[in-house]
């Protein structure tokens, strides 16, 4: 029996995109069957090729965020690699790229631009602070837009400086809301045959984390700030890191599993004690709470046993793990969160799955990442209808990059 399509397949995309955000975005595309094209600038190609483990022309860094993409590498300061992208323009079903707001118009590739080129097109413009508004002309990270967001000023202990986090929540989030915002308009251009502009933010992004504290600052401004608690929850307790025996571990008790925990314990004189007779009350008393916690967790001779007697009861728990832990834990490889692939340079390696899981497209293991440039014939070849020799004379003029271990076309 045929191996049913992807779902993306027979869509094509071309990605003008660059470290993190804009990457994420393209790579969930390509995961679900599209054909991504990604466009990268003379000399080097996305900065990310340098970060990471590096060899053969490979880096982990790149292969992460890449993977399932093909590479085309032009110098865009020459004309004629302007006009060869153009050229193929009509021939994509979607554009996304992430350079600073503007960046692109003056490429000659704005929405304005591509749109003549292509009515149906859909095109995702991500960026730090959005393509309006005040800030937009700011370029930006990940975490310039989290603290923007009010996001940063809330992680960490409440007596220290906010505390930086360290992996690239905000570009991740962004990209995997700007793809699902390009399937979406896939999905209405199927039915209207009308193409769309997404203007995808980090800002924004983080700014609809915030799952409680905007319409309590709306509606009591002069009351209620909400402000950096460490390791304990703000508003809700028990609620945070607890240290046990050989390792911390976060416990989460919503009000109404509050006898759970007390059971779980052992301890029914806690559901009299004063301090702890309702949420306002346990929340007040936190720190009491974490110190009766913590001699319990104590009792134990190991985090695991602690956690097994909390699973008992239906009370939510979970180790805090190292990254390596993380990886080797067979929940996250049973179903491949964290997945072994392999490249011909790098050797085998994990990298993370997707963060859905579809019935009919499991996570593949058996993906690839282009070198730079390693595809630009057969995409001029297919796309502009170029032939060989012509190729070789755009690589003579400087409009086409490669990696120098790709043999030229005329070696082929």
């Amino acid at each position: 029996m045929a191996q049913r399509p992807q779902m993306l397949q027979g869509f094509r995309v071309l990605d003008f995109t660059h470290l993190v955000a804009g990457p994420t975005c393209t790579r969930i595309l390509g995961e679900m069957g599209a054909e991504v094209i990604k466009v990268e600038p003379a000399p080097g190609g996305d900065r990310v090729r340098g970060v990471g483990i590096r060899r053969g022309g490979q880096s982990t860094y790149f292969f992460q965020h890449n993977h399932g993409k093909k590479s085309l590498a032009l110098d865009f300061k020459k004309p004629r690699a302007r006009e060869l992208l153009r050229s193929m323009v009509p021939k994509f079903d979607v554009l996304v790229e992430n350079y600073a707001p503007g960046a692109i118009g003056r490429m000659g590739f704005g929405y304005p631009e591509v749109s003549k080129m292509n009515p149906s097109i859909v095109m995702c413009s991500v960026s730090m602070a959005g393509q309006t508004g005040p800030l937009s002309f700011k370029p930006g990270f990940d975490y310039i837009g989290q603290a923007y967001a009010g996001i940063t000023e809330l992680i960490g202990d409440p007596d220290r400086p906010p505390a930086v986090v360290t992996m690239a929540i905000g570009d991740v989030s962004t990209g995997v809301a700007a793809a699902m915002a390009v399937g979406f308009a896939l999905l209405n251009r199927i039915r209207t045959n009308e193409g769309c502009y997404i203007d995808a933010s980090i800002i924004d992004t983080y700014f609809h984390m915030h799952e409680l504290n905007v319409p309590l600052v709306a509606i009591r401004p002069e009351r209620y700030e909400p402000n950096r608690s460490g390791s304990l929850h703000p508003t809700l307790s028990p609620c945070g890191i607890y240290e046990g025996t050989g390792g911390n571990i976060y416990i989460s008790v919503m009000p109404h599993q509050w006898p759970q925990l007390v059971a779980a314990m052992e301890m029914p004189e806690l559901a009299s004690d004063a301090r702890f007779t309702d949420e306002r009350q346990r929340l007040k008393n936190k720190v009491a709470l974490k110190e009766v916690i913590e001699r319990w967790l104590k009792s134990f001779d190991s985090l695991e046993k602690a956690v097994e007697k909390l699973d008992e009861h239906r009370v939510a728990c979970g180790p805090v793990l190292k990254l390596s832990e993380a990886m080797a834990h067979p929940h996250l490889k049973e179903r491949k969160t964290v997945r072994e692939v392999s490249d011909p340079a790098l050797g085998k390696f994990a990298i993370p799955g997707m963060p859905v899981k579809f019935s009919n497209w499991p996570d593949r293991t058996d993906v690839a990442a282009s070198r730079l440039g390693e595809d630009n014939d057969s995409i001029l070849q297919e796309l502009a209808g170029l032939s060989s020799s012509e190729i070789a004379a755009l690589y003579e003029q400087g409009v086409l990059v490669r990696d120098p271990s790709i043999s030229n076309s005329q070696e082929k």
